[in-house]
């Protein structure tokens, strides 16, 4: 049962899975080794836990949507062989510098915007002040901040040496 108003929002490139430039292929998904341990110590005392990630390979025209969504569902395969689990994924694949027209725009959804964790709020009933953002580059760490949660930056990936 999950405890009331409270998740954790992790990033996925660099915090769950192995940073690898753009991920815009299933098979170039490979878990941090401790990952799946982590999210299922979340999962096991009762905490949402809840993927938010900018997809800008979309607008880059690398992948559709349909290739995040395969992508997404390997990432929830891989953590249910570990014992963990997601109640969610939110990602924007949106940038307003893309090749695709479709997808070049600035979005609410964008990190360091909080598009992502109003949709969340909604659908789980979440207190934001009681959430946590996890990433490993500054944009993570400003979405936590601009939504009032509070952020852990983590080593692996960029470790927040993108800023």
């Amino acid at each position: 049962m999950a405890l009331k108003g409270i998740a954790v929002f992790l990033d996925r490139d660099g915090t769950i899975n192995e940073e690898v430039g753009l991920v815009y292929r299933a098979c170039q998904l490979r878990l941090l080794p401790r990952a799946p341990e982590a999210i299922r110590l979340l999962n096991d005392r009762g905490i949402r836990v809840i993927v938010t990630t900018n997809q800008s390979v979309v607008a880059r025209g690398l992948c559709t949507e349909q290739d995040i969504e395969k992508i997404h569902d390997g990432l929830k395969e891989k953590l249910h062989e570990k014992g963990a689990y997601v109640d969610a994924i939110w990602y924007c694949p949106h940038h307003e510098n893309g090749e695709v027209e479709e997808y070049r725009k600035n979005c609410s959804h964008r990190k360091p915007n909080i598009g992502m964790l109003k949709e969340a709020v909604i659908q789980f009933n979440l207190d934001l002040p009681r959430c946590y953002v996890i990433g490993d580059q500054s944009v993570d760490v400003k979405m936590g901040r601009n939504a009032g949660c509070g952020t852990i930056l983590v080593k692996t990936g960029y470790g927040g040496r993108d800023e």
